[in-house]
């Protein structure tokens, strides 16, 4: 089991920024991936940001490309989600999820482990 704690939502005017983070505990040994997904009102989860546990390897939704940064300490089996240049369509609530079966997963099925989100707001 990996257990999962989301951090540091909350609202900020369009053009901010905001760091989100995910404590990771558990059988993290068995993570390959780590995402963050949102979910907007009336808007099915999608896929932001990815990484690799042990490679640190990112990988991107388009929209986010150049404005958000994913990173992970992994010694403190942390996941963070640099988000800069945030724009009122990117409110939504934020999930950090974990695979244990694929590396590059970027699809709700592939992630086992999924925190309670916490919830970004961008407006002015």
């Amino acid at each position: 089991q990996v257990q999962l704690v989301e951090s540091g939502g909350g609202l900020v005017q369009p053009g901010g920024s905001l760091r989100l983070s995910c404590a990771a505990s558990g059988a993290i040994f068995s993570v390959y991936a780590m995402g963050w997904f949102r979910q907007a009102p009336g808007k099915e989860r999608e896929f932001v940001a990815g990484i690799s546990w042990a490679g640190g390897i990112t990988y991107y939704e388009d929209s986010v490309k150049g404005r958000f940064t994913i990173s992970r300490d992994y010694a403190a089996n942390t996941v963070d989600l640099q988000m800069s240049s945030l724009k009122p369509e990117d409110t939504a609530v934020y999930f950090c999820a974990a695979t244990t079966t694929t590396t590059w997963a970027r699809r709700e099925y592939e992630f086992d482990y999924w925190g309670q989100g916490t919830q970004v707001t961008v407006s002015s």
